[in-house]
């Protein structure tokens, strides 16, 4: 398997630091509003990482942190006048509720922020003894970008560049120092530690998590991958690394690995422009399976421009594999193996190259459509077919639907229910006879755009496109 590593901007074979195991970690939601399409582009591509590894056969320790304590999350508290746990868990909730409707996989672990104080403080502690984090007058803890030869080494950046980016304080040695602690001295939210009062910088979290909780062995790297948003880079993973270096001799993470930033219409997303895009909002029209599809249809590395008109192309794609999955239905799940999961996995193989996989989708679909015409009871290759969709469900994580089910997104809970009497009027009159009440039946289904279908295992319907 080949990992474009961010830092050496090149494609590397991925060796593991533990022969059959693999310790990955990605930077999760600062939960202080809904999920928006940028974080569930990350959420998408580092699930299908965790399942790619799995179908390799790794032992896959997935940690994903939660920031429950952040200035964004006390200013949007404040202003609700809630506590920040009370925000916190809420937005921990909805963040959970989205990332399951698109079908991303739980991680091993998800530590929090605030659970995690006393692993931030034993590294602030290290960074002290060791000369590269010092004390300002008013208790704050910064750390001494100067001290770690390292510094920018992870983003290659010109040492100028990363002024800008960072907050402006008269008693800092260096303009790219950054906050390790900040202390607290009115009614704020605040923790105790041996400094006083106070509450850890943003950067701190993650490297003193994944040394307290995912590092593996004691060798030159702490994690195999590292991962998060293009965003991320600088100076927030340039600022993790430097920490973990400074206070563990060790580098943070043997690959790193960014996914591109997400668009729409050909603007970054952002708040400030006013144009972000809810998930939540986008799974009241649209399946997540839907969504999943299409977040995930273009090269992780790459920036991703969402428009809906792309979006129903892409759902029209996904009807299609659906379709084929109709064709197999009521056939008895006894999968076996075929070339297809491996020639799926190939693709993959290849910094998770999804044009190839889809590829891949495409041909499955086209041949399947084409031999199912010519020979349809062909129990053999209908069963090779389903195993296939067994290999789509695991790897790509899309696919598992019942496919009449999949085509009834978007009804309200009347409809439905109304659809379902009929049908089961429909079924009690066939079975005493009544053909002229049975086909009044199914021409009032008709009008109501629902197709039916009668198996040996029940009668099933969608809404006709």
């Amino acid at each position: 398997m080949f990992i474009y590593d961010s830092v050496q901007k090149t494609k590397l074979k991925f060796e593991p630091l533990i022969e059959g195991k693999v310790s990955l970690y990605v930077c999760g939601p600062t939960v202080y509003d809904d999920a928006h399409l940028g974080h569930a582009k990350s959420a998408l591509v580092f699930d299908l990482l965790q399942r790619v590894l799995k179908a390799e056969g790794y032992d896959v320790f997935f940690a994903r942190n939660i920031t429950d304590i952040d200035d964004k999350i006390i200013n949007k508290a404040r202003e609700l006048g809630i506590s920040t746990t009370e925000l916190s868990t809420c937005y921990t909730a909805a963040y959970h509720r989205d990332m399951e409707a698109i079908g991303v996989q739980k991680p091993t672990l998800e530590p929090k922020a605030t659970e995690s104080i006393d692993a931030m403080v034993e590294m602030i502690q290290k960074l002290l003894d060791k000369k590269h984090a010092y004390t300002i007058s008013n208790g704050d803890i910064y750390f001494d970008t100067q001290s770690d030869k390292g510094y920018l080494s992870l983003s290659n950046r010109q040492s100028l560049e990363n002024v800008s980016r960072v907050e402006k304080v008269g008693e800092k040695r260096n303009d790219a120092d950054f906050a390790l602690w900040k202390a607290v001295r009115d009614e704020g939210v605040a923790f105790d530690s041996p400094y006083g009062r106070g509450r850890p910088g943003w950067h701190l979290e993650c490297s003193a998590m994944i040394e307290r909780y995912v590092r593996q062995g004691e060798g030159k790297y702490a994690i195999d991958i590292h991962g998060g948003g293009a965003d991320l880079l600088f100076p927030h993973h340039e600022n993790e690394a430097a920490q973990t270096r400074c206070a563990s001799d060790h580098e943070l993470a043997h690959y790193w690995m960014h996914n591109g930033f997400v668009t729409i219409d050909g603007e970054k997303m952002s708040k400030s422009l006013g144009n972000s895009f809810f998930l939540k909002d986008a799974l009241k029209a649209y399946d997540g399976e839907v969504l999943r599809f299409y977040l995930l249809s273009t090269h992780y590395r790459g920036d991703f421009n969402f428009n809906e008109e792309d979006l129903i192309a892409s759902k029209r794609r996904l009807d299609r594999l659906y379709r084929l999955k109709k064709r197999l239905f009521g056939l008895n799940a006894e999968l076996i193996e075929t070339s297809f999961k491996k020639n799926l996995l190939e693709a993959l193989r290849d910094d998770l190259n999804v044009s190839r996989a889809y590829a891949q989708i495409d041909e499955l679909m086209a041949q399947a459509n084409e031999a199912l015409d010519l020979n349809p009871k062909d129990k053999s290759y209908r069963q090779s077919v389903l195993s296939s969709f067994a290999a789509i469900e695991e790897i790509l994580g899309f696919g598992g639907q019942n496919p009449f089910e999949y085509f009834q997104f978007g009804l309200d809970e009347n409809t439905k229910s109304k659809i379902n009497n009929l049908i089961k009027q429909r079924s009690e009159a066939k079975k005493i006879k009544d053909f002229a009440a049975s086909d009044a039946l199914r021409d009032e289904l008709t009008a109501l755009g629902v197709s039916i279908m009668d198996t040996p295992v029940g009668t099933f319907w969608e809404i006709r496109d």
